[in-house]
């Protein structure tokens, strides 16, 4: 059989070698007669596991000492409510940030727990072409804002943001859940970073919260404690029974990254895959991307033919060709292939050959 690349936005492909590793374990692993994920999480040989994924993770992203590393159930969306319950302290507002559809979604579960105010970050557009102002233009309330959310990387709308703004005193809060991992980053300019597992970590119902120590102490008494910070920092994230295969599956997938030279060598074969996709939707009439340079996001790359009825055909021809999930968002509509971390640059080009293939096809040539 062909080798199939899975262009799914989430859950997303893993890569191959930690597929393989956990297949080969699966019904025993490391010598124990039993799965990993039937190991109680407070077993010696788990404890270990968990350890060792927090330690490659903290190695990987140059996680200072003062912040500390959860590992939660309920995904992004859990963190959408879980932010606002930990943090707000007295404060009763929150500045939220929009570029997309996930940072909306934000605001709805923020608006049940304090004051949001909402900033559209989008460059006005005339030409159809989308953009994000910079940094330097995003609006924040005042001192009296509890913190300041915003989403890096939309993947619905294919729009990534290079800038940090600096929020000064106020906690800046980053929804990474579909560009973590992709390349170096200064935690320190961050309050907190949240991140759904199901892109670039591991598999879908897990996600990991990075928090910074001075913000673990302002938790409301209504906060679920499963969703409580500083409990479960103190706990190990083990206050109650975590999921334990997904976090595995996450430390396999920190020591794959490690191995391929950290999160610098990672960044560098994303731009290249990004710079081929990009490059060859550019160089063709018959397919178009509508966002800015600057913002297009080297994860999620949306893209629309040149009539839409010829997309049942395009997805159809693409499943055959061994060419998964290249259906954009229904908000959106179109096409869009997310090429994570674990695509590789095969399956980029693979890809670029069916589209002109297709495109000759429609051309009669």
């Amino acid at each position: 059989m062909s080798q199939t690349y899975n262009f799914c936005a989430g859950p997303a492909m893993l890569p191959h070698a930690v597929m393989e590793q956990a297949q080969k374990e699966f019904i025993n692993w490391n010598n124990t007669g039993v799965s990993v994920m039937e190991l109680s999480h407070r077993s010696k040989d788990y404890i270990a596991v968990a350890t060792a994924a927090e330690q490659d993770l903290r190695d990987l992203l140059a996680i200072p000492d003062n912040y500390k590393v959860i590992f939660s159930q309920g995904g992004g969306r859990g963190q959408f409510a879980a932010v606002p319950l930990n943090i707000l302290g007295d404060k009763t507002q929150a500045d939220y940030l929009l570029t997309g559809q996930w940072s909306k979604l934000a605001v709805v579960e923020g608006k049940k727990y304090c004051q949001v105010n909402e900033s559209n970050i989008l460059m006005p557009s005339t030409d159809g072409i989308v953009a994000v102002k910079p940094a330097s233009q995003w609006q924040i309330s005042s001192k009296n804002t509890a913190y300041v959310h915003y989403c890096p990387n939309e993947t619905i709308e294919g729009i990534e943001i290079n800038d940090i703004p600096d929020t000064g005193d106020i906690p800046l809060v980053a929804d990474m859940s579909s560009n973590i991992l992709s390349k170096p980053l200064d935690i320190s300019k961050f309050g907190i970073i949240y991140a759904g597992a199901q892109k670039n970590i591991g598999p879908s119902g897990l996600a990991v919260v990075i928090v910074r120590d001075d913000l673990l102490d302002k938790a409301k008494q209504e906060t679920p404690s499963i969703f409580n910070y500083k409990l479960m920092a103190e706990n190990g994230s083990m206050f109650n029974t975590p999921p334990t295969y997904s976090w595995y599956l996450a430390g396999l997938v920190f020591k794959w990254l490690k191995a391929q030279g950290g999160l610098s060598a990672i960044e560098e074969i994303n731009a290249e895959k990004a710079k081929l996709l990009y490059g060859y939707i550019d160089s063709s009439d018959f397919y178009g991307n509508n966002v800015a340079t600057v913002n297009r996001s080297k994860m999620n790359v949306p893209f629309t033919l040149a009539s839409s009825d010829l997309d049942a055909a395009f997805l159809q021809q693409a499943q055959d060709a061994n060419l998964m999930a290249l259906k954009g968002h229904r908000i959106v509509g179109g096409m869009r292939a997310s090429i994570y971390n674990a695509m590789p640059i095969e399956g980029v080009k693979a890809l670029i050959g069916f589209m002109e293939k297709f495109e000759r096809q429609q051309r009669g040539l």
